[in-house]
């Protein structure tokens, strides 16, 4: 028999609905709904269907949390439908957002913060997605373990529009396996229930966890641990990161069996595969979580993906473009937020080439920014003189002044050199 985890997940499934009372109780205790409050509001998200947005909900539980609280002990709250936001893939594609009330993420966070000490000890170890301690970089790292190990052929499996088919029986069924509390069961089936508000008419589904909700990580793990086990069972190498699962093998041949036999235990589970995304393949041909995998001199090393790299020119193109009106400072501190997270995400990157090369093609945009601010000849033959430049050179650029791209490249970066833009506190990627 397995360990017990905790004495609220071991409780017989025959208990009195008052069983339930324990983990809400906790969930919805003053301290834990301080730090949920705390997470909800430093997340910044938008309003819901109600129209409500951080500071207005504030206002609106100051009178009204008391009569919810009681509600939702009660076990007749009722969550409101979801506000569906369609955004922009970076490959052309749309991703559907269910975006809860202010109050029901504040609730749903509250929740997330009692199960998830239960819930996580029971993950299988290859799982690295929405978990406390584990990030997307931990998982590139076991990726590369196994394929310095001699598994050179990835099973790469990407499962079509996960979230909006996850089917609601089954994984309830699941997740009472894993918690016999039945206030808590209720509540997390109300919000599934909810449905979703699209042009002021609310559609219900038995299938789908809305992305946008506190809980739906948490229950995406619920329901793929299964697949996660059988996996383990069978002793494969393997590594998933919510939805994106990768299972590394020695053989083409033993690749294939692996994908029907995913195909098979995700069908049980009444999702699919898609087929255009998914692959047996090389470990070195494939993306993961946007790292790549190269080797130098026998060794396996990460690289950023080139998808990775093309996405991240076009926001640098954007910011960087040069009909902002903008200054060149306020340029610089747009991009520094961005920067900052894409390097802290790519840290991991073995691919010192790359950095530098990327460094010295941002400057090359931002020169070129502050030659077409300056604009006029006399102007950019004062200013680069101001600089430090040579005679030779400020005639040069200022005789070509309308040619922003060219006149910005090596003779003008003797100029406006790196030190000149970390003076304006432009961040480094090498």
């Amino acid at each position: 028999m397995r360990n017990p985890v905790s004495d609220e997940v071991n409780r017989p499934q025959d208990e009195s609905e008052n069983a339930g009372q324990g983990l809400l109780g906790r969930a919805f205790a003053r301290e834990n709904l301080k730090r949920a409050w705390k997470r909800v509001k430093a997340n910044k998200g938008a309003a819901g269907v109600d129209g409500l947005d951080i500071e207005q909900t504030a206002d609106h539980l100051l009178t009204r949390w008391a009569a919810i609280c009681e509600q939702l002990l009660s076990g007749v709250y009722r969550p409101s439908p979801v506000r569906r936001v369609v955004i922009p893939k970076p490959d052309g594609g749309q991703r559907e957002l269910g975006i809860p009330t202010v109050t029901d993420r504040l609730i749903q966070q509250a929740l997330l913060q009692v199960l998830q000490p239960l819930l996580d000890p029971t993950f299988s170890e290859h799982s690295y997605g929405f978990r406390p301690g584990r990030c997307a970089q931990g998982a590139v790292l076991a990726a590369q373990r196994h394929v310095s190990s001699g598994r050179k052929v990835v099973v790469d499996v990407d499962l079509e529009k996960f979230f909006d088919r996850v089917d609601h029986d089954i994984l309830m069924d699941r997740l009472r396996k894993r918690i016999a509390d039945r206030a808590v069961i209720r509540l997390i089936r109300a919000y599934l229930d909810a449905g979703t508000m699209i042009d002021g008419v609310v559609e219900k589904s038995r299938c789908g966890a809305p992305q946008g909700g506190p809980l739906s990580p948490l229950l995406a793990n619920v329901l793929l641990d299964e697949v996660d086990r059988e996996l383990e069972r069978r002793g494969h190498c393997f590594v998933r990161y919510a939805d994106d699962a990768n299972v590394y093998v020695r053989t083409h041949k033993a690749g294939q069996r692996v994908m029907t036999l995913l195909k098979r235990l995700y069908e049980k589970l009444h999702l699919s595969v898609n087929e255009s995304k998914s692959a047996v393949a090389s470990a070195f041909g494939r993306k993961f979580l946007g790292y790549a995998l190269w080797t130098a001199r026998g060794e396996v090393k990460r690289a950023v993906s080139y998808k990775a790299q093309k996405q991240f020119k076009q926001k640098i193109r954007w910011l960087t473009r040069r009909s902002c009106g903008r200054s060149l400072q306020q340029v610089v501190d747009r991009l520094r937020p961005y920067m900052l997270g894409w390097k802290a995400y790519f840290g991991l990157s073995q691919t010192p080439r790359v950095w530098r090369e990327l460094d010295e093609w941002i400057r090359h945009r931002l020169r070129a920014i502050q030659l077409k601010q300056w604009r006029r000849s006399p102007t950019i033959y004062r200013e680069l003189r101001r600089l430090g430049a040579s005679e030779a050179v400020a005639r040069k650029v200022a005789g070509n002044s309308r040619c922003w791209w060219r006149n910005s490249a090596l003779e003008l970066n003797r100029v406006l050199d790196i030190a000149s833009f970390d003076r304006m506190g432009m961040p480094r990627l090498s």
